[in-house]
């Protein structure tokens, strides 16, 4: 799983440029899959059929996409003004070291005023977003970097320590290696439902790659894996949960209560370490826009805790990914494709 996580994370796919990790997604998946596709899109799908006659289908998604950035302008001397993709907060981003996704990928610094210059009063200020610029080292940047160049954090993802990974965009390339392992697990299983995984794009910005996907496929349920909070010691939130405690297990309104049960019997029954997430709404995950695809899904969510959500220093516990895996996995060998209705 951490060969797979460091190629995944490796692999460049701001939102709306998701080429090169879904080249990578697609990969890891044909070994577990009768077929592996890319739709206008460009989700990754895979199709595992079962073989029954008139088998019900589940759709296993988790984004491949990344939060990152976009050159808005190019000035003198080589410096860059640049827009936000996804969710980023500014505050952490003075100092940061970012690749610039050129057709020969270049380095680049966002810069930061040197404390020595700052007027009095403008340490404790906030830099906005729009007053930044990446240095690239250049003399002159116009002819080499076109407007909108996509730009994503440099820093590639290591082991924190045995069991942890740290490093950009865990969010969700976790949630899509936890699906790729529990495929792996399934392999030589025979199961009575159909299988399509998808890698899926654009979810940081609009949950475009699973709606297409969502409403080509038709399944009757569908579980997404993401990410969620992390407890730290200063995190103070009640909205966060324990690192290393295992899948998060989503409870809301807009998730299918019958599917949820079933997969809450199945983490106790095999002994799965898991917690449960009550979500009272808006998940902000494609499970939210995927339930209400063509007449409705049955839509569940796991989720992995993460830390430090949407910066270059993102970090789960394998452990975590792995209990996500063995819950997919023991929940589709034995699931009928029938569940309580709500």
């Amino acid at each position: 799983m951490k060969e797979m996580l460091t190629r995944l994370c490796s692999a460049d796919g701001v939102t709306g440029f998701e080429g090169h990790v879904a080249a990578v997604a697609q990969q890891l998946l044909e070994p577990y899959c009768d077929r592996v596709t890319r739709d206008r899109s460009g989700n990754v799908l895979g199709w595992k059929r079962c073989g029954m006659p008139n088998a019900k289908t589940v759709l296993l998604d988790a984004h491949l996409d990344q939060i990152g950035f976009m050159v808005t302008d190019v000035l003198e001397g080589g410096f860059l003004r640049f827009t936000q993709v996804g969710g980023i907060d500014p505050r952490m981003l003075l100092g940061a070291e970012v690749t610039i996704l050129t057709e020969q990928p270049l380095y680049g610094v966002i810069a930061c005023m040197p404390p020595h210059l700052l007027k009095a009063g403008e340490e404790n200020k906030a830099v906005p977003m729009h007053e930044m610029l990446i240095d690239t080292g250049l003399r002159d940047a116009r002819g080499v970097i076109p407007i909108g160049t996509p730009v994503v954090f440099a820093q590639p993802p290591y082991a924190l320590t045995e069991g942890q990974m740290t490093g950009k965009c865990l969010d969700d390339r976790a949630g899509f290696l936890s699906i790729v392992e529990a495929m792996r697990r399934l392999q030589q299983d025979k199961l009575a439902v159909d299988l399509v995984v998808c890698g899926s794009v654009h979810e940081e910005t609009d949950s475009l790659g699973a709606l297409t996907a969502a409403f080509h496929v038709q399944p009757e349920y569908g579980i997404a894996v993401d990410v969620s909070h992390a407890k730290t010691p200063d995190s103070g939130s009640d909205d966060a949960f324990e690192f290393g405690g295992g899948a998060l297990i989503g409870m809301g309104p807009n998730l299918h209560r019958g599917l949820t049960n079933a997969l809450l019997r199945t983490a106790r029954a095999e002994e799965i370490p898991h917690q449960i997430e009550v979500m009272e709404g808006n998940t902000g995950t494609n499970a939210w826009e995927m339930q209400v695809v063509r007449s409705g899904i049955a839509m569940a969510l796991l989720s992995i805790p993460l830390k430090y959500m949407h910066t270059p220093i993102e970090t789960i516990q394998l452990s975590d990914a792995e209990a996500v895996s063995d819950l997919i996995a023991a929940f589709l060998r034995k699931f009928d494709g029938e569940v309580a209705r709500i």
